[in-house]
């Protein structure tokens, strides 16, 4: 509950459908009175037919880490591009590709949907299965024919993990990152 004594999932239900009436305005091209009150109506309709289902975040965000997430994230989109691109053009048989299975820490959502979405946005990897009861990613992998490769790539899904736990993390998932760097 909020200190208002609504329920929390109004309140974010009603940003959600401030988003979407701000995106309807967008779509339109002009505003008006009448687009915006129609983007509101759409926005509640959607909301309520399709709700989101909740999910529990329990982490705080930690803005040093997320920076370093998103700065190293944008380094690494720009090697990758430019490896793939290479690949595209360079002469010779085509790359042997893998599907590699990673067992990672956190069972958290929230963790998970971000490792996901930043394994899938750099060009050479895409995710293709999450199990989140075992905790368990599995990745369609570019030029990962070798065990050599396809161990970078479980180094790497380990390594943007870290990153997001440091970022956006519980303290759980926090404290088991200090477990494991204590015990290596």
């Amino acid at each position: 509950m909020t200190r208002t004594g609504r329920p929390r999932r109004w309140v974010v239900s009603g940003s959600i459908v401030a988003l979407l009436a701000l995106l309807w305005v967008l779509l339109w091209g002009t505003f008006s009175w009448g687009n915006l009150l129609n983007g509101v109506l759409l926005g509640a309709v959607v909301t309520t037919v399709f709700p989101l289902p909740d999910a529990r975040v329990g982490g705080r965000l930690h803005v040093g880490a997320l920076l370093v997430f998103a700065g190293r994230f944008a380094v690494d989109v720009v090697i990758a591009s430019a490896q793939v691109a290479w690949v595209a053009v360079r002469p010779g048989p085509p790359p042997v590709s893998s599907v590699v299975s990673v067992d990672v820490r956190s069972s958290s959502e929230l963790i998970l949907t971000v490792l996901t979405e930043a394994l899938s946005l750099v060009p050479g990897s895409l995710v293709i299965e999450v199990d989140t009861r075992s905790s368990t990613v599995v990745a369609h992998v570019l030029e990962a024919g070798d065990d050599a490769a396809v161990a970078r790539f479980k180094e790497r899904v380990r390594d943007v993990e870290a990153r997001v736990i440091r970022a956006l993390g519980t303290p759980d998932d926090l404290a088991l990152l200090a477990d494991e760097r204590s015990r290596s």
